[in-house]
This record gives structure tokens, sequence and C-alpha cells, in this order.
């Protein structure tokens, strides 16, 4: 029984220890709250000063308890190719988190010292980072009970900066309903970007607690507003801490659906009506949208490519086949995928003697052991080459 109990700690302290040396302990003495802050920078595995590549930026509040449990999901999905590698900073807060976010009950602003901490977080911490580091232009927040209710104050930004809210297991004012209103969150359908707000509720939360925070996400839900993104979870669990323990991983699946792969459900609600031509637009845009917002140059995963390409032979006659050949050429010029999509527009159009040379320059790139070598060369046999 002793073993039993235990693996569970080992495992996570391994996990910890895995990326506990790209860790930075920094102190800003601030201007805006009356103390010195310290904050955890956690760099990237491959994080280089010197390369062009840029990070996503993470700004995890409540940092005892929640920056280890945010950088070991942020692994985990970057290491699954379900999200870009991130820069993760938490800022400390076990002494000041009352003075920080505890907001009163009777008042809907914020008062003085959650003013403060508000300003602090934007003009010191974000600034500071993003003047020392390489990061992308997507910014999440993330916190935990009041800590959560303070980010939701990020919505009132003039010009919005921060993309991603992750506001866990939040404790909310009787207020909260009334600022959000007045946030003007339809304006957000003018920015050229795009926003995601993830809430979760738990029937491990009172009754009180439960209807609060269901009543915000029916609100948000109801505005409908095409670049952001609701994200309303409900986490059935008898503890409030596991409850957070999954609302961090969930709430990134949805926050980076965009960068992973085309999954069904994306294909099948934003990508199989499309034309051939709206297909090929979809798939260049949304890797154009993921260089933007996450800095990272993927290129096109060819698990991507195979995704819209029945849409792209059977529609229309297969007529998009050449422009989609050339764009893959160009992608991957020494992948036989290029030619092959060009070899069966040819063959669409009865010329073989081009068609036949597409599928000869394609299968000269195959490794003879590459286990589609074979069905390739049967493209070369079935128009009659050899």
């Amino acid at each position: 029984m002793m073993i039993k109990k235990s693996l569970p700690l080992i495992f996570l302290l391994f996990s910890i220890c895995t990326f506990s040396q790209k860790i930075i302990k920094k102190t800003i003495v601030s201007d805006f709250v009356d103390s010195k802050r310290t904050i955890r920078i956690y760099l990237p595995e491959g994080y280089d000063e010197t390369k062009e590549k840029n990070y996503p930026l993470a700004i995890v509040l409540d940092a005892e308890y929640l920056f280890d449990a945010y950088v070991g999901n942020a692994v985990l999905f970057a290491s699954k190719d379900k999200a870009p590698k991130q820069i993760v900073v938490g800022i400390e807060m076990e002494k000041t988190r009352k003075i920080d976010t505890y907001f009163n009950l009777n008042e809907e602003k914020l008062t003085t010292n959650n003013e403060k901490f508000y300003q602090f977080i934007k003009n010191e911490v974000i600034f500071d980072i993003e003047s020392n580091y390489k990061t992308s232009p997507f910014i999440s927040i993330i916190g935990d009970g009041t800590s959560a209710s303070l980010i939701t104050n990020f919505l009132r930004e003039g010009k919005p900066f921060i993309n991603s809210y992750i506001c866990i297991n939040p404790t909310f004012s009787d207020f909260i309903g009334n600022k959000l209103q007045s946030f003007n969150l339809g304006r957000y359908q003018n920015e050229d970007n795009t926003f995601y707000f993830y809430t979760n509720n738990s029937n491990s939360f009172s009754d009180e607690k439960q209807i609060k925070i269901g009543e915000v996400q029916s609100a948000l839900t109801g505005l409908e507003i095409k670049n952001f993104n609701v994200i309303n979870d409900t986490i059935n669990t008898s503890s409030s801490i596991s409850a957070m323990s999954e609302a961090i991983p969930r709430a990134l699946d949805k926050t980076f659906e965009i960068y992973s792969a085309i999954s069904k459900e994306e294909f099948d609600t934003k990508v199989k009506d499309l034309s051939p031509i709206d297909a090929i637009a979809y798939l260049e845009n949304k890797y154009l949208e993921i260089e933007f917002l996450f800095g990272t140059n993927l290129g096109i995963r060819e698990r991507d490519i195979y995704a819209v390409e029945k849409i792209i032979i059977e529609k229309e006659n297969g007529d998009q086949l050449l422009n989609f050949g050339k764009m893959i050429l160009k992608l991957f010029p020494t992948s036989p995928l290029g030619d092959y999509y060009l070899g069966r527009y040819y063959e669409k159009g009865n010329d073989i003697r081009k068609a036949l040379k597409y599928y000869k320059i394609g299968y000269g790139k195959m490794d003879p052991a590459d286990p589609n070598a074979d069905a390739f060369y049967e493209n070369i046999l079935r128009i009659g080459g050899r």
C-alpha cells in the first residue's frame, strides 16, 4: 500500500524536475503595488534568443499552486502537438492574495489595491516579459477563485491585448453581470484577432456559486460574437481541487484548438462542405493564423493535407488539383505528394503524358523501403507506364 500511494507523488516530483531547470525567479520592484513581487519565468525547451521563433505568453496568478500545474500541462500539450510551446510567467501571491484580489461585495468597482495589482500585471509584468523575451502576440491569463474574477477586468481594455482568459473555479461578485455588460464585449468582433473566455462550474461548489457562474456562462453564450469564443465547462467532481486540476487541460484543449491538426469536429463543422478553392484557402489561412498568433511557422501538416484531399479530388471535377499540387510542391519539395496531385490533375484531363511524368517524379522521391512506395507505383502502372 505504501508503494502504491507514493507513485503519484514520485511521478509529480519527476514531472516538476523535468522543467525546473528552465525556471527563472525574478524580483520586480513595483511602482504600483506596495511591495516587491516575485515572479517565476518558465522558458520552453529550445528557447534561444538568437533565433527568430517567438512564443505565446501565459500569465499565471496564484503561482504557488497553479504555476507548476499549468507548466506541466503546457509541456504535455506541446509535446503532443496540441499547443505551441509557451513562455509561462507565474506571479507569487501567497502573502498578498487578499490584498490583491479580494473585492468588496457591496461595490461594483475594483478596490484600490485590486486596481494597483491590475496595473502591476499590465504595465510591469507583461511589459517586462515582452521587453526581455521572445513573445508572440498571443497572451493568456489564468487565475483561480478571486483571481479569476480579477482577470475578467482585462476585458475592459479599449484595445484588447489578452487573447485567452482562463477563469478557474471563479468567485464572482453580485455585480459581475453589470460589469461584463459595461465592457461592451460586442466591440471584440471589430478586432482582427481571436479571443477565448473559459469558465468552469462544478457540483463541488456551493449552490450560490454554481448559480452565479451559470448565469455568467449563459449571458456570455448569448452574445454570439464570432471571434470571441466562450468556453462554458462543467466539471463533475466532489472536490474543488480536482476541478482545478481538470480545468487547466480542458481550457488548453479549447484555447489552442486552432493550433492542432484538423480534428473530426473541425472538419465536420468547418471544412467538409467547402468548395475545393475554399478548402485550400481555409488550410492556408489556418496556418497563417497559427504563425501570426503563436510565432510558429509549421508549414502545413501532412495530416491536414490529407484532411482536405478528398474535397480537392472529388469536387468540381478535380479542377483545383493543379493549384493544390503546386502549393504542396512549394511547401514540401522533397515529398511525392505535390507530384501525386499534379499527376491526378493531368490524368483527369486525359493528358496521360504529363500525368505519367509527375507520377514518375513523385515515385523517384520515395525510398524503395517506404511501405507506400508500391501503392504509389500503381498510379504509373494504371495509366500504362512502366
